[in-house]
């Protein structure tokens, strides 16, 4: 196990055949993501085996795996560490049915930034959110600077990765769960809505936002709105401001 040469990020690797091998196998050090030289030859049986566990594999170029490990032998693989296990995604929506107060979740769609996500789940877990799934490919993962920046509410939330925000988007819907996109261009303040009953909030992340084809998903899209020259508020902003919407119209702040 090592940690991430060159960079302030506590994120950690680990590397080597037999050390991810066993670590896949074993379940008990989570992997945010496996990235290999390539999917055949030596790398088969880790490339398979990491898709069985659901873990997303990346194929890199050797100079960047190199600059990962730059004094270790890594013979070709690297696997990132996750500072925790994530949730399942069917565990998260059960959990939030399960709460006296009505299920509120937030989505995110693109937050890349450890620091944005780990101020997201700590706004979160201050404001009783049940649960965040974040996508498997457009996302920073639980590496351990997310956790720090999360001031330890990553401990107290459950965090699930998707495969699809789209279709989790449906399947919140058919679950009786109003979705509602955060994007500046929409004409609906955010205060207009009644956020009372249950509800999932989608928040885009650093430069693109929430996608085309998630946000077309969403049962309505709201704005907060701005008197400055800055086009958008981070996404850690956003979220607080929602967020604590939800809370005043609930009534469900504790002293």
């Amino acid at each position: 196990m090592a940690r991430v040469d060159g960079s302030d990020d506590e994120n950690c690797v680990l590397y080597g055949l037999h050390a991810i091998r066993e670590a896949l196998r074993a379940g008990n050090r989570p992997l945010q993501r496996l990235l290999v030289l390539r999917t055949d030859g030596q790398f088969a049986d880790l490339v398979s085996l990491a898709r069985v566990k659901g873990v997303p594999v990346h194929v890199e170029p050797r100079p960047a795996i190199d600059r990962m490990v730059p004094r270790g032998n890594h013979q070709g693989v690297v696997g990132i560490v996750a500072a925790k296990a994530y949730s399942e995604e069917d565990d998260v929506v059960a959990f939030a049915k399960s709460q006296q107060d009505p299920p509120l979740l937030v989505l995110l769609d693109g937050v890349e930034d450890p620091y944005n996500l780990g101020a997201v789940l700590r706004t979160s877990e201050a404001a009783g959110v049940h649960g965040v799934l974040l996508p498997e490919r457009r996302s920073v993962g639980l590496t351990a600077l997310v956790a720090k920046a999360s001031a330890g509410a990553l401990d107290h939330m459950h965090v699930a990765r998707v495969r699809n925000l789209s279709r989790t988007i449906e399947g919140l819907q058919q679950a009786g769960v109003w979705v509602y996109g955060f994007v500046p261009a929409s004409p609906k303040n955010y205060t207009s809505l009644d956020y009372r009953g249950p509800v999932a909030l989608v928040l885009g992340g650093e430069g693109k936002g929430i996608r085309h084809g998630v946000l077309e998903k969403c049962d309505d899209t709201v704005h907060i709105p701005m008197s400055g020259h800055v086009a958008s508020l981070n996404v850690s902003a956003a979220a607080a401001i929602a967020l604590f919407e939800v809370v005043r119209q609930r009534g469900t702040l504790r002293r």
